[in-house]
């Protein structure tokens, strides 16, 4: 270890708290281990030091080290004001950004360790207003007591003879208790900041922690707040949660607390639906139950994939407008995935998501039935290419989809489902190896098109592209020679009908 921690006798942590804490074996273990892994905080620490400054790491990776999953990303607060970071970094890193300044963050990259250091602060969003109040304070515990979780609230001073650990919220007994709890008065944490409300539902996602019941009670009492977080940030934290391990915990909270009401509407409603196939659950536990079984299988997309748990969350999204009762009993939710694609699109443009993400979803829900029109197998090769077609890049997340959508409880009937859909894979393949799926596209290109019907660029063009790319949906490869003898005799049925 470089700097004044390389030797063992200096590691011994000192423990700073409200009230006397005592380090279990495997806490101080995980502390000095955070020290030992992270020799770049001690060199850090001695340029902050050299300067008269404090510093000391801060919340999450205090408490990932605990738990035993550090990473590369450090956390750092100091007293020393923002330029005096800025300019203490810009000697220490090989990479520096100060888009935070104004709020007093700097951060930086060291090889292949980035850090975020904020000068000591408090902050709060005033009633209506989207932007937050930042002051600077003077002291580590005032600005420990600004942060969301005591679990978060502890602190590692790294400037001092030895490293000394701060918990004056106890954190480290609500880390071994795994629960949630605010430094502050849960009312007065999600009034500085409401984005602490979804933040709770995500680390209980992510921890698999419990949340205090007055914390609960307060994200209920205070949902509504949450309509001041721009969309940017709401949509950030949704997607953090959405990723994490267990999704299922935070989305039930989300929903449970009325988060969801404001930021995800469609998600709640789903709630009031009876399924038509499975009467045995909700729409919403339906729902879950796809995206559960959706992360089952994402080895095949890669792994851990933003797009599909979207698309199988937000699935069934349609079915709320699309109801209808049958007569003589039963319910129908015809078209429910072009009404969904609809919803999903508009919903996420809401949240700010990008285009790209955007679109994949609302493609994977308008295609999520198309399946079920396979019957046994009775899809004629045309109908394959023309899925394999619209589904493009995205056919294997909607192999994944589609397979996850069969919740039935009925073994037989889920076999079977599954076996019909192996053998569509299996056409899909044959095909592609005859074909080049893949790349599907009209026999002649556009050049050969305007010179065998002698027409410069024009939409006469794209109309004789698009009849030879039905023809070559209908009926596979043609070859140049019949694509030709086809297109000039569609040429003079239309000129001459």
């Amino acid at each position: 270890m470089p700097g004044s921690w390389s030797k063992p006798t200096r590691l011994r942590l000192s423990i700073v708290s409200a009230k006397k804490v005592i380090l279990g074996a495997a806490s101080e273990l995980a502390l000095r281990t955070l020290v030992e892994r992270a020799p770049l905080a001690s060199s850090l620490a001695e340029a902050f030091k050299k300067e008269g400054f404090r510093l000391a790491l801060v919340g999450g990776p205090v408490r990932d080290a605990i738990l035993g999953r550090l990473g590369n990303d450090l956390d750092f607060t100091t007293d020393a004001p923002p330029h005096q970071t800025k300019k203490i970094l810009k000697t220490w890193a090989d990479h520096t950004w100060d888009t935070g300044i104004l709020f007093g963050t700097v951060a930086g990259k060291r090889g292949d360790t980035t850090v975020e250091v904020t000068t000591y602060r408090t902050e709060k969003y005033e009633e209506g207003s989207r932007k937050p109040d930042v002051e600077f304070g003077e002291t580590i515990e005032g600005d420990l007591s600004r942060r969301d979780f005591t679990v978060n609230s502890m602190a590692l001073e790294l400037t001092g003879e030895t490293p000394e650990f701060i918990d004056p919220f106890n954190g480290l007994s609500d880390l071994g208790k795994k629960v949630l709890r605010t430094p502050a008065s849960a009312e007065q944490s999600f009034s500085d900041d409401p984005l602490r409300m979804m933040r709770a539902a995500r680390f209980a996602s992510q921890l698999g922690f419990t949340i205090a019941p007055e914390v609960i009670e307060a994200m209920q009492s205070m949902s509504g707040r949450i309509s001041i977080i721009s969309a940017e940030r709401v949509r950030d934290e949704f997607i953090k949660l959405l990723m994490s391990n267990d999704p299922r915990i935070g989305i039930t909270i989300l929903v449970d607390s009325g988060l969801a009401d404001l930021m995800l509407p469609e998600i709640p409603k789903l709630r009031l639906e009876i399924d038509e196939h499975h009467h045995h659950k909700d729409v919403y536990e339906h729902s879950i139950t796809v995206l559960e079984q959706a992360i089952s299988q994402e080895e095949r997309l890669g792994g851990p994939n933003l797009v599909i748990r979207l698309a199988a969350l937000l699935h069934d999204i349609g079915k709320p407008k699309t109801r209808n009762l049958i007569a003589g009993g039963g319910v129908s939710f015809h078209h429910h995935e072009v009404v969904g694609a609809r919803l999903s699109k508009a919903r996420m443009k809401a949240l700010r998501f990008d285009n790209e993400t955007i679109e994949a979803v609302e493609t994977l829900i308008a295609l999520h039935l198309r399946f079920h029109g396979y019957g046994d197998g009775e899809w004629t090769d045309s109908a394959v290419r023309r899925y394999v077609r619209d589904a493009g890049d995205l056919l294997d997340h909607l192999h994944v989809l589609t397979r996850a959508d069969c919740t039935t409880r009925n073994t037989k009937k889920a076999d079977h489902l599954a076996r019909t859909y192996d053998s569509l894979e299996t056409r899909i393949s044959k095909l592609a190896e005859e074909e080049e799926l893949s790349q599907i596209r009209p026999d002649l290109d556009g050049a050969a098109v305007m010179s065998l019907l002698g027409i410069k660029p024009s939409a006469d063009v794209g109309k004789a592209l698009d009849f030879l790319m039905e023809l070559r949906m209908e009926h596979g490869p043609l070859g140049e020679e019949r694509a030709t003898e086809e297109l000039l005799q569609w040429w003079k049925a239309r000129r001459h009908p």
